[in-house]
């Protein structure tokens, strides 16, 4: 038991407390077993391919199974998501209470899944050696990185294993992988390539993470293993495939970002040169912003501003004519949610989308119907996962630096401004306001902690230039 819980958060944000986190009405649960007793429809058998899932340990709601073939100088990927689509009644409870949550939320303390466990743990969830239904993508990716032939059909398929993203890169750090994703490193790495040729903003920011430790809660940096960004870069290859089905067809919804303004883009070129990050003539921001190494103050601060270029993403239904603007700046070309099902409602729809067309099929009823309001439905819960995860950063930072007001820490300098400016704590990996005027960008600093304020959910730092860092 810890000294302290998320419990405010939850129930600002309307959300179950923690000993309920898996409450969902009667009609819904009662549904969810109706739907996980139902054998699936019959489809194509694509059990003999050794399909892997690779998720953070000790997950159940598992979304993808993948296996890569090399073919030529080129590569196959045979990507698998979990099918709801041919599960889940249209217009049903478990549709409804669905379309009411949005997307599962995560805290630290548990997450508030989209789908009853039963189904999003257990009969729709990837589990190995588990047969399932899936719908199938098939990829060609040519020597180059470009994308060949693209479709997705209905198929059941059988997961050989369930790595995690430790593990897995232990096996290509030892020259071992697994067998199945013995190709991920090199199409990864061309993957990358291409998007950042694109002009894709790519960040490799560690990420503040909350987890328990003794008998409280601590932030930590959770730094991105290169499985974990090759993995995510199979994820974005399909969502860029479904994204061209749909636009070719006149039907879907994408996931967009309008691109940053030329200023912008200017003004961090700017601040990369006064950071000393070396910028040659006509090299773009996604250049920049792909060759910094993480490790260094000057990269951190960069990529920190650089958030400010991936600004105003939303969602775009269209049926009849594609929208003007169609494409995600971040990750260079358009863009749609098609690979996440169990956890974002999004994706069932577009699955949807993309098996009619490959199909040769219209578009089913319900999920043309669905189109224009799922836009909405995503960004509130997109909203209300963000000030979950923000919020309880927050208030974990503010209960391990309570009773050090006072303490000087090592820092450094993300952002400048006239009287104050932001910092990064190096450990506790603390990100506040840190108050005082010439604060030095992208440069270490000791600061002093000013204030600790648990109603506000804040902490402010000072910078203490007598106690100068040497």
């Amino acid at each position: 038991m810890t000294a302290h819980d998320f419990e405010s958060v939850r129930d600002e944000l309307g959300l179950p407390p923690a000993a309920q986190t898996d409450r969902f009405p009667d009609d819904v649960l009662a549904e969810a077993e109706t739907i996980a007793a139902t054998v699936p429809p019959e489809a194509e058998d694509a059990t003999a391919i050794p399909f892997v899932t690779i998720d953070p340990p000790g997950a159940r709601d598992l979304d993808q199974a993948m296996f890569l073939e090399r073919v030529g100088a080129g590569f196959r990927v045979h990507y698998a998501i979990a099918d709801l689509g041919s599960a889940i009644v249209p217009g049903g409870a478990v549709d409804a209470e669905a379309r009411r949550r949005g997307q599962t939320i995560y805290l630290p303390d548990g997450r508030v899944p989209l789908h009853p466990p039963v189904l999003s743990e257990g009969t729709l969830s990837l589990l190995p050696d588990e047969v399932r239904s899936a719908a199938l993508w098939t990829i060609d990716v040519d020597a180059a990185g470009g994308v060949g032939a693209a479709s997705v059909r209905r198929a059941r398929i059988r997961s050989v294993a369930q790595l995690d993203y430790e593990g897995a890169q232990a096996g290509f750090d030892a020259g071992a992988p697994h067998p199945s994703i013995e190709p991920l490193a090199d199409l990864g790495r061309l993957r990358l390539d291409v998007r950042v040729g694109l002009g894709a903003i790519e960040l490799a920011l560690p990420e503040q993470e909350v987890m328990a430790e003794g008998d409280d809660w601590v932030v930590r940096m959770r730094r991105r293993t290169e499985v974990d960004g090759w993995n995510a870069e199979i994820s974005l290859l399909t969502g860029m495939a479904a994204a061209r089905l749909m636009l070719d067809a006149g039907i879907g919804l994408l996931r967009t970002l309008p691109p940053a303004d030329d200023e912008a883009v200017r003004e961090l070129l700017r601040t990369a040169a006064t950071l000393g990050v070396p910028v040659a003539d006509g090299t773009t921001a996604a250049e920049v912003l792909a060759g910094l190494d993480p490790d260094l103050p000057a990269s951190i601060a960069l990529m920190r501003e650089a958030t400010g270029l991936l600004r105003g993403a939303g969602y775009v239904a269209f049926d009849g004519t594609p929208p003007d603007q169609a494409g995600h700046a971040g990750i260079g070309a358009p863009y749609a949610h098609v690979t996440a099902p169990l956890r974002r409602l999004a994706d069932r729809f577009g699955t949807e989308v993309c098996l009619a067309i490959c199909a040769g099929d219209e578009v089913p009823a319900w999920v043309r119907s669905a189109l224009p309001e799922l836009g909405g439905i995503m960004r509130a819960s997109d909203q209300r996962a963000a000030t979950a995860d923000r919020t309880c950063i927050d208030l974990a930072e503010v209960w391990e630096l309570e009773g050090r007001v006072g303490t000087v820490f090592d820092a450094v300098v993300l952002r400048a401004g006239d009287d104050e400016g932001e910092v990064v704590v190096t450990m506790p990996p603390v990100i506040a306001t840190c108050r005082g005027a010439g604060l030095p960008e992208g440069q270490h600093v000791r600061v002093r902690l000013d204030e600790v304020d648990e109603e506000r959910r804040r902490v402010v730092f000072a910078h203490d230039e007598g106690h100068a860092r040497t």
